[in-house]
């Protein structure tokens, strides 16, 4: 990591990057969000943003489990059940009669209250509080370092799955009668967002997840007229509302987590405003 850092204080020699905790924070800002702003697409093309808050809520189970099991990793039982969580859902969903809304938002809701059943065990709960707002200053080059495979295998993953998602995000049964298995694509992208959530909720937070996977994408479909568009700009928005908002965490002493998804806010509701000079 020192090579990193030196060749950071020559191409980034700014007062907020001095401390390798924020050098920290900055390489994980730019590993997370680009994986952030290219899933944002899909979860907001495919309706799915109800589904990536429940993963959210389901991850506050697979934490405490992993506590309870004491010899288990914490992240370690978070990622197994996230994954497990969402191919669960994917499952009932494409076997039950009942609305998808309903479906994710009685899993959401068990979820939570497991989770929070099990953390409160024994007065433990306050250990555990910081899930809910995350804290990407903690993170460690360990955690960079986990991230960077992740960074990896999801753009190796999303390279693979990206046609047959784009084709099921106008229409399953068209995507059905050109070939595609679409609950198993389904399910591919649901273990994507619920490893990527699972990594980062502890830097990002659980009560804010949901919004980095929603925000970039709705500013990005407002001024996008093309699908290449449409992904670059998505991208685009959730690295910078990232490092903007690092760096205003850092210069005002606020949760970075949070003030990214203002930052994302402030640039929907400018692009709501700039929609109709785009889409003409």
């Amino acid at each position: 990591m020192d090579i990193i850092y030196n060749i950071m204080d020559t191409l980034l020699p700014f007062a907020w990057l001095g401390s390798a905790f924020m050098k920290n924070a900055f390489l994980a800002v730019l590993l997370v969000t680009p994986l952030f702003g290219l899933m944002s697409t899909m979860v907001v093309s495919n309706r799915m943003a109800f589904f990536s808050d429940s993963l959210g809520h389901g991850a506050f189970t697979g934490i405490a489990i992993g506590v309870l099991l004491g010899s288990v990793s914490p992240l370690l039982s978070l990622v197994i059940f996230s994954v497990a969580f969402a191919l669960f859902i994917t499952y009932i969903k494409n076997k039950s009669t009942a609305s998808t809304d309903t479906i994710i938002g009685v899993f959401s809701a068990t979820a939570i209250a497991l989770g929070l059943m099990l953390m409160s065990h024994g007065g433990s709960f306050n250990k555990f509080s910081s899930f809910l707002i995350g804290d990407i200053l903690s993170i460690t080059p360990e955690d960079i370092s986990a991230l960077a495979i992740v960074f990896v295998l999801g753009l190796i993953a999303w390279g693979l799955i990206f046609n047959q998602l784009l084709v099921l995000s106008i229409n399953s049964s068209f995507a059905r009668s050109r070939g595609i298995k679409t609950f198993w694509v389904e399910s591919a992208f649901a273990s994507m967002l619920a490893v990527v959530v699972s990594i980062s909720i502890q830097w990002v937070g659980i009560l804010i997840i949901n919004a980095m996977l929603v925000l970039p994408a709705a500013g990005a479909r407002n001024i996008a007229v093309n699908v290449k568009q449409y992904h670059v700009f998505s991208v685009f928005i959730a690295m910078f509302s990232g490092i903007l908002g690092l760096m205003l965490a850092y210069y005002f002493d606020m949760a970075a987590g949070a003030t990214i998804v203002v930052i994302s806010s402030i640039i929907f509701f400018i692009t709501l405003f700039l929609k109709p000079y785009f889409c003409r």
